[in-house]
């Protein structure tokens, strides 16, 4: 009987993790409007020379450093896509889910992938100082 229960739980616990990725993706879309698309643009694709793109963004493939940048700010020489950016991005002050939701947006849109959805429990741990 357990055997059954847990066969019929997967199925179950997969849409449940759709709907959550869902969530927070729609979620993150208003965040990305409130805070982000200023500088990045609504498409995505930043102010060439001032604020570097999100979309196919070769910086988003470390998470660790998005997520910080998402958290705190961002200040200091970055590379993206092979183009120099020297510019201030302040800290939003959002909270942990906040910042989840939108790593979530940014990291499946304007050509992005990212299968792991970004958790609440995911930003502490790698923002932990």
């Amino acid at each position: 009987m357990k055997c059954f229960s847990l066969i019929l739980m997967i199925p179950f616990m997969a849409l449940s993790q759709d709907i959550r990725q869902s969530e927070s993706y729609a979620n993150g879309r208003v965040v990305y409007e409130d805070f982000c698309k200023l500088c990045h643009m609504t498409n995505g694709k930043g102010v060439p020379k001032a604020f570097p793109p999100l979309a196919n963004s070769d910086y988003l493939e470390d998470i660790k450093a998005t997520v910080k940048s998402i958290k705190y700010g961002l200040s200091g020489p970055i590379v993206v896509n092979g183009v120099k950016y020297n510019s201030v991005m302040a800290p939003m002050g959002l909270d942990d889910q906040e910042v989840a939701d939108v790593a979530n947006y940014i990291l499946n849109t304007w050509g992005n992938s990212y299968e792991e959805l970004i958790t609440r429990q995911m930003v502490q741990k790698l923002t932990a100082k």
